[in-house]
């Protein structure tokens, strides 16, 4: 009979431990030095006992969770989460009939729920467990986890992230030589000074009539336009103000608010570009003043804009050929704000004061000498004969009688 009982326990499959039975059969081993206890949730089979269990994590361990708490903080899809010191490392349970402000963070352990949470509840590497009565105000985010609503609610969003924390890392960007850094400066800066010298030329062969208005009230009148220029820029901001306004006041003028903005730029543009032409016509005349006789006048024109043009742009071709020194770059480019500024800026002017080349000074006319009737006698080729006489109302009146 001994035998057959025998027999039937062996034949029984073996069972897992339960808690209380692993706590009854596992010897009390003491915290290591450098371990960190933590308390156990309930439900865990460690907290299954009436008294709270501490689960001892090593310092390796530690250092384990803040490397996974650090991933978490890099990546896109992470929230704020507080520092790591009050990062709840092994887990943590929020009682009943309690409120935590949130944020609530735990890494490597469960973070039960069977309170409040004023805000997010966040479980890194393990899951967030939102028990009956427990409630979160904010999201529940489960990192390398899961989120579940065992009776409880979110208020917030339920993420649950997979795959590898953190920002994804990219390959450090290859720096540009100083050679094709300079390449690709002083090919940008010719880029443009071809866009201007065809731009020019499109001006003189479309509007050559209002290049020329600018050029003629620019000349002997630099000073003057200089400052009409300053204060053109000064009320180009009020003045599109007041356009904006003015469409405003009625339905349909608030939908052509968007097409006045846009056009009134494109006409600032215009009148810089214009300006800016006729300032380097007269520069390329004025290096070239014998220029004009010996070609016909569209081709001296073009020929000094071209002039112009070159030498305005070249200080900052100039500039670029420089880029592999960022001190004479930035002196060069400098210089070339600075003249370009004033030649705009006078080319500005003089387009508003001949009103885009519409407008041009009037010509003086010379003055004609009076004509006085009174010595109407004159002499002659003949010498010694006197011509005659314009006939008076006395002279035909004595004839007549």
């Amino acid at each position: 009979m001994h035998a057959g009982l025998f027999a039937l326990i062996l034949a029984v499959a073996p069972a897992p431990l339960t808690g209380r039975q692993t706590q009854a059969v596992q010897p009390a081993q003491p915290t290591p030095a450098g371990a960190r206890a933590v308390e156990a949730p309930p439900g865990s089979p460690l907290g299954s006992s009436s008294a709270p269990q501490a689960v001892a994590l090593s310092t390796q361990a530690l250092d384990s969770l803040r490397e996974l708490v650090s991933r978490f903080r890099r990546d896109p899809e992470a929230v704020q989460i507080p520092a790591d010191d009050a990062v709840a490392m092994g887990g943590r349970t929020i009682e009943a009939g309690t409120t935590v402000t949130g944020p609530v963070a735990v890494a490597g352990g469960p973070l039960h729920v069977f309170g409040t949470v004023n805000g997010d509840a966040v479980a890194i590497g393990t899951d967030v467990i939102v028990h009956a009565g427990g409630r979160v105000t904010g999201n529940a985010i489960a990192a390398l986890g899961q989120v579940t609503l065992d009776g409880g609610t979110v208020t917030g969003e339920i993420k649950q992230l997979s795959g590898a924390l953190g920002a994804i890392e990219t390959p450090a960007a290859v720096r540009e030589s100083p050679l094709d850094a300079t390449r690709h400066a002083v090919a940008l800066s010719v880029s443009w000074l071809v866009i201007l010298v065809l731009i020019g030329i499109g001006v003189l062969l479309f509007a050559a009539g209002y290049l020329d208005g600018v050029t003629e009230s620019l000349e002997g009148k630099f000073g003057r336009s200089f400052w009409a220029g300053i204060a053109a820029q000064l009320a180009l901001a009020p003045v599109l103000c007041l356009i904006i306004v003015a469409l405003a006041v009625t339905v349909l003028g608030i939908l052509l608010i968007p097409f006045a903005i846009v056009a009134f730029v494109l006409a600032v543009a215009g009148l810089v570009t214009i300006g800016f032409l006729a300032v380097a016509r007269i520069t390329g005349e004025s290096l070239a003043p014998s220029a004009a006789r010996r070609y016909h006048p569209r081709g001296a024109a073009l020929r000094a804009l071209v002039i112009g043009v070159t030498l305005y742009m070249g200080l900052w071709v100039l500039a670029s050929a420089f880029a592999w020194a960022p001190t004479v770059e930035l002196v060069l480019r400098g210089v070339a704000v600075a003249i370009t500024w004033v030649a705009a800026t006078a080319g500005l002017g003089a387009a508003v004061l001949s009103r885009g080349g519409t407008r041009r000074p009037t010509e003086t006319l010379p003055a004609v000498a009076a004509v006085n009737d009174l010595p109407w006698q004159t002499p002659t080729p003949v010498t010694g004969v006197v011509a005659a006489r314009r006939p008076t109302p006395s002279s035909s009146t004595t004839r007549e009688r």
